[in-house]
C-alpha cells in the first residue's frame, strides 16, 4: 500500500513539479493518508449507526436492548459476519462477546489478527430474535441492506460468514454448514467463505479441527490477497 501511494506521488511531482508536490514527506504523506481514510471511514460508519440504531422496521425492534451495530477496523480486510445478536451481545451491544467471543478473540490471534485491527464484525440482524431463534425471512429482508451499506464503507478484503444461519443467509442457500465450507462464494463481487461459529466450537469441540482449517485458508488468503 505505501509503495503505492509513494509512486502516486513522484508521478504527480514528474507531471507538476514540486509546487504540487509539496515538499512532503512520502513516508509522512502515506502514513497520514492512511489515518485520514480511517478516520473518515469509522465517521461515515458512526453516521450510518446514529441514522439506523432506532429501526423500527421488523418486530425485533421493540423487544431488544440494544442495536447490534458491529465493532472493529473501519479499514479491515476482514468482515466477519454472524448471524445475529444473543443475549450477552443484546445487553452490551457488540457482536460476538461472552465465551463465544473469547474463543473468536483467540483464533484470531492464533492467525495474527485480533479484534479492531484488520477485522471488523458484525451481524446480518442487529437485534435479537427472541429466545435466540432463526432471524424470519422478513426480518432478513430489513435488515440485510444494512449489512450491504456496512460492507460498501469498509471494503473488506474477504467476507466470512460465521454459522449455518449466516451463511445460508448470505448466500441464499438453503444446504448444509458442510456444504458450504472450503468453498470461494461471491457476495456482490467481494469473495466469502464460511466456517462454524465459534459459539459451536463450545457446544462440540469436533468443530476445532475444521475452524482451524478454514481460519488457515483465510490466513493464507489474505497473506497473498
Amino acid at each position: 500500500m505505501k509503495d503505492t501511494i509513494h509512486k502516486y506521488f513522484k508521478q504527480q511531482q514528474l507531471l507538476y513539479g514540486n509546487e504540487l508536490y509539496f515538499s512532503i514527506n512520502p513516508e509522512q504523506s502515506s502514513e497520514s493518508i492512511l489515518k485520514n481514510d480511517r478516520i473518515n471511514t469509522q465517521q461515515e460508519l458512526d453516521t450510518f449507526n446514529e441514522s439506523i440504531c432506532l429501526c423500527m422496521e421488523c418486530p425485533l425492534g421493540k423487544t431488544r436492548t440494544n442495536f447490534v451495530f458491529g465493532v472493529g477496523d473501519p479499514n479491515a480486510e476482514l468482515l466477519l459476519v454472524g448471524e445475529a445478536p444473543g443475549e450477552p451481545e443484546d445487553l452490551s451491544g457488540e457482536p460476538i462477546v461472552g465465551g463465544a467471543g473469547k474463543m473468536l478473540d483467540k483464533i484470531l490471534i492464533a492467525i495474527g489478527k485480533k479484534r479492531g485491527d484488520g477485522v471488523y464484525i458484525a451481524n446480518v440482524i442487529k437485534c435479537r430474535p427472541p429466545n435466540n431463534r432463526d432471524p424470519l425471512p422478513s426480518e432478513v429482508d430489513k435488515c440485510e441492506p444494512y449489512l450491504l451499506e456496512q460492507i460498501a464503507k469498509i471494503r473488506p478484503k474477504l467476507i466470512v460468514a460465521l454459522g449455518r444461519v449466516a451463511g445460508k443467509t448470505l448466500l441464499k442457500l438453503d444446504v448444509p454448514l458442510q456444504e458450504m465450507r472450503e468453498k470461494t462464494h461471491d457476495y456482490n463481487g467481494t469473495p466469502l467463505r464460511v466456517t462454524y461459529h465459534p459459539a459451536a466450537l463450545l457446544r462440540n469441540s469436533n468443530f476445532k479441527k475444521p475452524c482451524w482449517k478454514d481460519f488457515q485458508w483465510i490466513q493464507g488468503f489474505l497473506g497473498n490477497a
